[in-house]
């Protein structure tokens, strides 16, 4: 059954952001005297927790070291979403997801799709193309053919905020007996996103390059919102390859951008851009899509990662 007949576009929408510590992946999902949340993967967990505090219980679907991408859900985590008083999720990026909220029959689903502006980031840009152009994102991907828009805008501070509002507002109508604290959390959380927006703003002002080579397109948003160029070896779907046409595409512009490094990521094979980097000569360096949490990640949570994500930036483009 398609999910995307069963959701209204209009539902309530999250991504989550939130303390590790508050989060649960075992099988207490309702029922535990909180209001019970299921998020998809970490960007949904941690906005769920930040905003809920010590009031929600949080339960994800996507496990640490998971690529969330194609995943596939059991039984107990289908379950698990029946037990929940809401579930958060960005509908289109895991289709088992869409498809499991839509037959669950919770009554507070929240779509992060619905809470911004997504974009269709498909085609990858070329030499001489305007940087601030909206489809230099890669080849483009869709699960299943249904939706082409890019799902990635947690890599974007200001969109990942228009989110954080969504989600406070969508708690505070579930739980009006906590919904001062959610209200104050959301805030507390908006300005977080707000000086992390400023630090990437300034940080990234001045560099000697605007392009930069990632795996797979996750990193429009960001690039489109600080005047860079992303250049993906793959399309939206991490596990795609590039074709050699792709490849030698890729070499011919590092040389001419003046390109020093391609980034990889911390929940697929670094396999492609490895050898990317080594036929152009270039060096690799880790952009994280902040898809989980890992022992390989570069922080403990969205902010730290996003602050590591910002410095391998401004090494790899020559900030002033």
């Amino acid at each position: 059954m398609n999910a995307r007949r069963l959701i209204p576009t209009a539902a309530v929408t999250a991504l989550g952001l939130a303390a590790l510590t508050a989060c649960s992946t075992d099988d207490t999902a309702g029922n535990t005297g909180k209001f019970d949340v299921v998020a998809s993967f970490y960007p949904m967990q941690f906005l769920a927790e930040q905003i809920g505090g010590d009031h929600v219980n949080v339960t994800t679907l996507t496990e640490p070291g998971q690529e969330p991408h194609d995943l596939e859900l059991s039984t107990r985590q289908t379950a698990q979403l029946g037990e929940a008083d809401a579930v958060l999720y960005l509908k289109s990026l895991q289709p088992a997801v869409d498809e499991a909220v839509g037959q669950s029959g919770v009554d507070t689903r929240i779509d992060a799709a619905a809470l911004t502006t997504l974009e269709d980031h498909g085609g990858h840009s070329h030499e001489g193309e305007d940087a601030h152009a909206a489809d230099d994102a890669g080849d483009a991907h869709s699960h299943e053919g249904e939706d082409a828009r890019d799902p990635h805008l947690w890599l974007d501070p200001v969109k990942y905020a228009e989110v954080a509002k969504g989600v406070g507002a969508a708690f505070e109508k579930a739980d009006l007996d906590n919904a001062a604290d959610y209200r104050k959390n959301t805030d507390a959380l908006v300005k977080k996103l707000d000086a992390l927006n400023t630090r990437f703003k300034d940080g990234l002002r001045n560099t000697d390059t605007k392009v930069f080579f990632t795996h797979h397109a996750a990193f429009s948003y960001l690039a489109e919102r600080y005047g860079l160029t992303q250049e993906a070896i793959a399309g939206l779907d991490p596990e795609s390859e590039p074709s050699p046409a792709r490849i030698k595409e890729l070499q011919e512009e590092a040389e001419a951008d003046g390109v020093t490094t391609v980034f990889y990521e911390t929940l697929v094979s670094d396999r492609t851009a490895k050898t990317l980097a080594r036929d152009t000569g270039l060096r690799t360096d880790v952009l994280d899509p902040l898809e989980g949490i890992t022992d390989k990640s570069r922080g403990d949570d969205y902010f730290q990662v996003m602050d590591a994500n910002l410095a391998a930036l401004q090494k790899a483009l020559g900030s002033a």
